[in-house]
């Protein structure tokens, strides 16, 4: 089944079977977000949609199955993944939405592949899933959110970048490896922005 035949009912009633209910309501409140900012930029709603849909769908896999899955299917794992398993599921996802879910449109596979970190140059899909994972309505405890909220359909652009920065300043004060990846997304955009 191709990714055009998919609709966002379908890709929902067969997400719902493989995530938690906490998970299943955050991936909603994104598939939800993403719609909004796709008629918001004149974006493909549908694909926003199916692309909101599937950014989770690694995510409820354990850790070491993580793992062992990119293995099996020669997906490259950093050595910050292997530190940090929990974020290989944006790469495990973009896998499984094209081998599980059938989706082949390569747009839908890269947002759901940059949804994390982001990645510098991003398309507009992509800046949609990444900002839609942030400011989705189920999303309560992160800093600056209503700004970035109101700015997400004002300026794109910006409000990709006041989450990374966000996100790095949070992730400074956490024990954890920092992904390279979010660093130059940060650092292209705020040159971007200049």
């Amino acid at each position: 089944m191709t990714s055009k035949s998919y609709s966002g009912r379908k890709v929902r009633k067969i997400i719902e079977k493989t995530l938690d209910p906490k998970r299943f309501e955050h991936t909603l409140g994104v598939a939800y977000t993403a719609a909004a900012l796709a008629m918001c930029y004149e974006e493909n709603v549908n694909k926003a949609e199916i692309a909101g849909l599937l950014h989770d769908c690694a995510k409820c896999i354990d850790n070491d199955k993580k793992i062992s899955m990119c293995l099996k299917y020669n997906i490259t794992i950093t050595e910050t993944e292997y530190k940090n398993p929990f974020l290989l599921h944006a790469k495990l996802g973009g896998f499984l939405a094209m081998k599980k879910y059938g989706i082949n449109d390569k747009e839908i596979v890269s947002a759901i592949l940059n949804h994390t970190t982001g990645r510098p140059d991003m398309s507009l899909l992509e800046k949609i899933i990444f900002v839609a994972d942030y400011i989705e309505p189920n999303r309560s405890q992160a800093p600056n959110l209503t700004a970035i909220r109101k700015l997400a359909f004002e300026n794109i652009d910006k409000a990709v970048f006041l989450i990374l920065e966000d996100i790095l300043k949070y992730l400074q004060t956490m024990p954890c490896e920092i992904d390279p990846m979010t660093q130059k997304t940060y650092d292209y955009y705020k040159k971007e922005l200049v």
